[in-house]
């Protein structure tokens, strides 16, 4: 089960694209889609990675961050983004903490969950049925951006 509504984000560090350090605190005062998603380059990841990179502009308007998350490594995230011009980075969750803590283990891949971010650090949104075709959009309408 996802975590719910109300409860503190779990802490998190861990490599981007390009192999920067992000952590969860270097967007205090921001709103985080954190997305979960099971593998680069694959049919619905695709779609749902592409949804976000086409609304990328609306969610900068509202000062929201996005970052994908799977157990691929940099590699993999590099020509993933790189195939499809993704505009906004992908965590690479190789040793699966960030999956574990956010309690989205599908059994060695991350199931397809959202989870919106406030800017104080609490979850706000959960989505675990995503339309992949339409979950960036979807979720700004649920958000009411």
């Amino acid at each position: 089960m996802p975590l719910a509504v109300g409860t503190d984000a779990p802490a998190f560090t861990v490599k981007d694209t390009n192999g920067n350090t992000v952590s969860l605190s270097d967007f205090a005062g921001k709103t985080v889609v954190l997305y979960f998603y099971p593998k680069d380059d694959t049919p619905g990841c695709t779609k749902q990675a592409c949804s976000f990179r086409d609304a990328q502009p609306d969610y900068k308007n509202k000062d929201v961050v996005v970052l994908g998350v799977s157990a691929d490594d940099e590699g993999s995230h590099q020509a993933f983004t790189q195939k499809y011009n993704l505009n906004f980075p992908l965590l690479a969750d190789t040793d699966k903490s960030l999956i574990k803590a956010y309690d989205v283990d599908g059994g060695g891949y991350a199931k397809r969950v959202t989870y919106v971010i406030s800017p104080e650090g609490k979850i706000v949104h959960v989505d675990s049925t995503v339309n992949t075709t339409t979950h960036a959009s979807d979720l700004l309408t649920a958000l009411g951006l």
